[in-house]
């Protein structure tokens, strides 16, 4: 049988990328050209406790050669060629166009375009993107995970069909239920939209469906079939606290499965946020949970772009969040219950799925720990209790939920994982996606940032900038388009195809000092079908 971590990890080429490093950025003295720079710990989702510092200190390799001398010396450099970055970033690149009518109605979405780019090995961030058949709508979603994969792979795997469920009417809950008891095929609840890479874990495949069962069952109890309509927000609130509540009970029972036992438990010890949209004609919700983001394209009368942001980060910057969280707790956890900008000074995100370690008491971690297998029983970081740890649950995975009627001038969403916020401002990840899917650039003057800039260089800018607009874009896909632009933006905004090759080059064990994750769903809307939806009203 398989090693279990092919079977828990996606193909991310991590083969053929480690081949190309190895020939692009090579050195006698590697650490002086690809030593990486200081990282605060304010960089990191995790901080690690002083007393398990070496349980994260980085791979040996790395860890000696920074800590080493360093020599004088010229190093050799050699840079990736531009097919070479052109296969690097499009190897996870997914596209889809919607048809203009899917038997129901006319779509106000016109189509996708997704993409990752990896910098933890193996990749933590999932998306996931499905049309819903039995109601009306689209889902698209991008989930960050961290402490591992597991928890977000689970999560974009089964968090659309918890969707699709609350939103089903009472019939089609009991017909579904009736197909089940009699053997029946089952009505089809989601078309999934997927990458190769995208996979599902057929192992956990009957656990999932399971308890997706049950929530239904109990839907269907809890609902006569008096009331017809579905609160669309609702749904999305239940659907998230009810995975999220499966996950922990899945550790809590275990499974006499060693392989599915140990799955289950690593799921819930990892955690993940999740930014899902679903669009319904000109009815836009956006639930979020965490530090992920969504993000609305709007072009102005004059062509220009404008960001309209349509989440709310949970984390130490969102100062209702932390407010929150003092008032769910006693008076006396003020001071400890976030600290260092950080949820008892661990963790980053303020709401997450998972993270059974601030949502269990202490006596409930205990048991499944020493109850579980002894890969779980041996990990210090599943045996350590967080620091001033009084009052659990401290997390949530509660989203909140946003609402936003389209209008013809909403042209895109823009989904994606805190990866590509660190590294770009709302407003250019807007334009650049809008001048993009348009085709229309509009000249400001440049901008150098309070750099001394000569002549030359100048008429370089300006160079550049007219080879720019002159040339057809490379990327078919918005999302590699915007991810060029995160990783090979110069200072003065200019994608440099040095920096691109360098930042790409870079091994895996020290990509994740320079970035994160990056993960984007753009989603392009259709104008003419939102704006005869207006008019009709």
């Amino acid at each position: 049988m398989p090693a279990p971590t092919q079977l828990f990890f996606p193909l991310i080429r991590n083969c053929e990328l480690s081949r190309i490093y190895g020939t692009a950025c090579y050195c006698h003295h590697k650490h002086l050209c690809c030593s990486p720079p200081y990282i605060p710990q304010s960089h990191l989702r995790y901080t690690p406790h002083p007393a398990y510092a070496t349980f994260y200190r980085p791979k040996d390799s790395w860890w000696q050669y920074t800590q080493g001398r360093r020599y004088a010396s010229t190093p050799q450099k050699f840079y990736l060629t531009p097919p070479q970055v052109n296969s690097i970033l499009k190897a996870n690149e997914y596209s889809f166009k919607v048809p203009e009518f899917d038997g129901k109605n006319v779509s106000s979405v016109l189509g996708f375009d997704s993409n990752q780019l990896p910098a933890n090995a193996p990749i933590e961030d999932r998306r996931s993107a499905a049309t819903c058949l039995q109601t009306r709508g689209m889902l698209l979603g991008v989930f960050d995970g961290h402490a591992g994969c597991a928890c977000s792979q689970a999560v974009s795997e089964r968090l659309f069909y918890y969707i699709a469920v609350s939103l089903l009417p009472h019939e089609t809950l009991l017909e579904i239920e009736n197909a089940v008891e009699s053997g029946r095929a089952l009505l089809p609840i989601l078309q999934w939209h997927k990458h190769p890479n995208d996979y599902f874990s057929k192992e956990a495949s009957k656990l999932y469906f399971n308890s997706l069962r049950t929530y239904w069952q109990e839907l269907i109890d809890l609902n006569t079939g008096e009331s017809t309509d579905i609160d669309v927000k609702e749904a999305l609130i239940n659907a998230f606290k009810r995975l999220d509540n499966d996950i922990s009970l899945e550790a809590q029972v275990g499974d006499p499965n060693s392989f599915l036992n140990y799955l289950v438990l690593r799921v819930a010890f990892s955690g993940a946020t999740a930014c899902v949209a679903h669009v319904d004609g000109v009815d836009l919700h956006v639930a979020n949970t965490g530090d992920s983001r969504a993000m609305l394209g709007v072009q102005e009368e004059d062509g220009s772009w404008s960001a309209v942001t349509l989440s709310n980060d949970h984390n130490a910057q969102n100062e209702r969040e932390v407010e929150r969280l003092k008032l769910e707790h006693p008076k006396n956890e003020a001071k400890s219950v976030v600290k260092q900008d950080r949820l008892l000074g661990l963790l980053m995100p303020f709401r997450a799925f998972g993270d059974v370690k601030f949502k269990w008491s202490i006596d409930l971690q205990k048991r499944v720990i020493e109850s579980g297998p002894d890969q779980l029983n041996d990990n210090e970081y599943t045996k350590f209790i967080p620091p001033n740890y009084y009052t659990p649950p401290y997390l949530t995975a509660e989203p909140e939920v946003t609402y936003h009627r389209l209008r013809p001038q909403d042209k895109f969403l823009v989904l994606a994982t805190d990866g590509l916020w660190e590294t770009m401002h709302r407003q250019d990840v807007v334009r650049i996606v809008g001048e993009h899917l348009t085709g229309m650039h509009h000249q400001q003057p440049i901008a150098v940032g309070g750099y001394k800039v000569t002549l030359g260089q100048m008429h370089g800018l300006l160079t550049e900038r007219r080879a720019k607009m002159s040339s057809v874009f490379e990327d078919q896909n918005a999302a590699t388009h915007l991810i060029r632009h995160a990783v090979g933006n110069n200072e003065f905004g200019a994608v440099d195809h040095e920096r691109l090759s360098k930042m790409l080059s870079l091994p895996e064990e020290l990509a994740r000092m320079y970035r994160d994750d990056i993960t984007i769903i753009v989603v392009q809307f259709n104008s003419h079908v939102v704006g005869a939806c207006q008019n009709q009203e």
